[in-house]
């Protein structure tokens, strides 16, 4: 059986635009992607809203995704594949960060799970690093946090592929899949939560299909 890890944020978690409770782990990408990879596959999540890629939050507490992550690695470990989806949350407008900022912030969680031991025999697993979508038109609760960070965050996936590049570690650009919620400008919906997963997939069996 492998084992795939998914550590993100609220995307990750199944935020649901409408109304902020949580989609069902059958409605969540996640969940679609377990249902979807079969008993072959076993799919985890590690995610909770807010998380950041490395930096602290100035909201929410224990929400810095470089700190936790190396615990979660070994809590799960042996992992065949690790996918790092986060960086929404470091457009927040009090952390005045660019998208190369952001970028250079994810490759930290990249070089975290390169240097974890968390991979079949103490090996580094497979790595998929997703560049989040960018924000749509926002809700006034999103805008307050996330207001006039929309050219940043169309800059993530340029970035984000740079840092594959650089890291050795497998990409994928969100955008091509998916586009944030009309509702709050940030999340997904349910038919693009299904739409992350079934592209998720793909990359997954072309990652461990032939493992």
């Amino acid at each position: 059986m492998k084992s795939v890890l998914c550590y993100g944020d609220s995307i990750t978690w199944g935020f649901k635009p409408e109304d902020g409770t949580r989609f069902a782990f059958d409605e969540r990408w996640p969940g679609i992607l377990q249902s979807e990879l079969g008993p072959g596959y076993r799919v985890i999540e590690e995610s909770v809203p807010g998380r950041t890629t490395n930096w602290d939050s100035p909201y929410l507490p224990d929400r810095n995704g470089r700190k936790s992550l190396p615990l979660v690695l070994e809590s799960h470990m042996p992992v065949d594949l690790v996918i790092l989806m986060l960086g929404t949350n470091d457009l927040w407008k009090a952390l005045k960060l660019s998208a190369s900022d952001i970028a250079a912030s994810a490759m930290s969680l990249v070089w975290t799970v390169q240097k974890a031991m968390a991979g079949p025999a103490f090996g580094v697993p497979e790595i998929l690093l997703i560049a989040p979508q960018p924000l749509g038109p926002l809700s006034p609760f999103m805008d307050f946090y996330f207001g006039g960070r929309a050219p940043v965050s169309r800059g993530l996936a340029k970035e984000y592929e740079k840092v594959s590049r650089m890291t050795g570690c497998h990409f994928l650009d969100a955008s091509k899949l998916v586009k944030s919620s009309k509702i709050d400008g940030v999340h997904l919906d349910a038919s693009g939560q299904r739409k992350l997963a079934m592209g998720v997939k793909k990359s997954v069996l072309s990652i461990l299909g032939g493992k």
